[in-house]
């Protein structure tokens, strides 16, 4: 009995150990990687850094206004690069001032209007607004900008629009924000730059002519030239704790452990990092938001995405309709019919419209009464890897139907 309970009691005494290490842990962690992350090295980005630096400084400095993309897969540090440069450029007095900043994101502005009303309350400028009607966004937008002139502050404050999750604004309709955006930064009225954050590699094939033609082309990529050695050393360094950490046979332990980012399945009964952990931290750091939509699809509606994957890769990205993804499912069916069953019209159409709610495919124009449906052009919303990626997770997906996608030809 004795031994039973002299056992419990140094069991709790380890929790309660472990409890208090873990929450320093967690300090530790955010503090360097949520919230100080700016006080850090940059690695391998001096270019980058020393390039959208000397563009910051064109516009909060001497005015002048222009507009840039930073691309680069998600972690790559395309938020901690402009952070950076941000923190150095508002440390003069000067600039901190006058420097206004509007930071929209894709995942949450999801339309013009939405994306409109963010920018009135980050500019403060709700009271200006009131219940003023506006012929078009352009006006309401311009509007905006001459009301921040008549304020307070000098007709030459410069105004800094960051755009994460920049792809997504493509879709808004007639991209008419990023036009006015974009418009505006190559004006010389106000000195006014937009900065883009994406993933994608292929965004300037996704403007429309006239928004490319006012954007100035300026692409900061930033592709980690490490090799596996520095990578490893890296991660390391970033999550190892430091020498001062006060239980250091915890320290020890933990540092013995820390391999790459992990942290957040640790807890009082699961103190140290295993292998499982990070696989599964990196599978879920690399997730892609419409790519988790994918994964509650049907294996009709997966096909369908397919079909319009081959079609895109045809027609290098030309619009298509329903009855051309129709078609290429089809010739699917017909080459495996052994491992598909061959769904009625009305049903695929179903489907179609189902991938329509879902915003995954999106009608080119706004549908008229008389219009056929199976003849609208359409566009999909997803590129070739969020496809793939997403099929290689898919629960019990047809070893067929992944290799239907994999192909490179499209059997048309």
């Amino acid at each position: 009995m004795k031994t039973s309970a002299m056992s419990k009691r140094k069991s709790k005494e380890s929790v309660g150990a472990n409890k208090e290490c873990i929450s320093q842990v967690q300090k530790i962690l955010r503090e360097r990687f949520c919230h100080h992350y700016t006080t850090g090295k940059l690695l391998g980005v001096e270019h980058q850094y020393r390039h959208l630096l000397e563009l910051l400084k064109r516009t909060t400095v001497h005015g002048e206004s222009n507009s840039a993309l930073i691309i680069g897969p998600r972690g790559s540090g395309k938020t901690a690069l402009l952070n950076h440069v941000l923190k150095e450029i508002t440390e003069k007095k000067q600039v901190k001032e006058n420097l206004l900043e509007v930071h929209l994101n894709g995942l949450l502005q999801t339309n013009d209007k939405v994306a409109l009303k963010e920018i009135t309350r980050q500019l403060h400028l709700e009271n200006v607004v009131g219940d003023k009607v506006f012929g078009s966004f352009a006006e309401n937008l311009a509007f905006l900008l001459e009301a921040l002139k008549k304020g307070n502050r000098t007709s030459s404050c410069p105004i800094l629009f960051i755009l994460d999750e920049f792809d997504l604004f493509v879709h808004h309709k007639n991209q008419t924000l990023l036009y006015n955006l974009f418009d505006i930064s190559q004006s010389a009225q106000t000195p006014v730059t937009v900065i883009g954050l994406t993933c994608r590699q292929d965004i300037l094939e996704l403007l429309e002519k006239r928004v490319k033609s006012r954007f100035s082309h300026r692409q900061i990529y930033l592709m980690n030239s490490f090799d596996f050695k520095q990578y490893i050393r890296i991660v390391k360094q970033q999550l190892s704790l430091p020498a001062e950490f006060p239980d250091e046979s915890f320290a020890q332990k933990w540092n013995k452990n820390v391999q790459m980012l992990a942290v957040s399945n640790v807890t009082v009964y699961h103190p140290l990092l295993t292998a499982s952990d990070l696989q599964e931290a990196s599978k879920q750091y690399r997730m892609d938001s419409k790519a988790n939509i994918v994964h509650g699809l049907s294996v009709l509606e997966i096909c369908l995405i397919i079909a319009m994957k081959h079609l895109n890769d045809v027609y290098e990205g030309e619009p298509f309709n329903f009855q051309m993804v129709y078609n290429e499912f089809q010739k699917f069916i017909q080459r495996k019919a052994h491992c598909m069953y061959n769904f009625e019209k009305p049903v695929v159409m179903k489907a179609f419209e189902h991938l329509l709610q879902l915003e995954l495919v999106k009608p080119i124009e706004r549908p008229s009464v008389r219009a056929q449906k199976e003849y609208l052009l359409m566009r999909l919303l997803l590129d070739n890897n969020q496809i793939m990626d997403a099929l290689q997770v898919y629960p019990n997906c047809p070893t067929d139907v992944k290799q239907w996608a994999a192909s490179s030809l499209s059997w048309l």
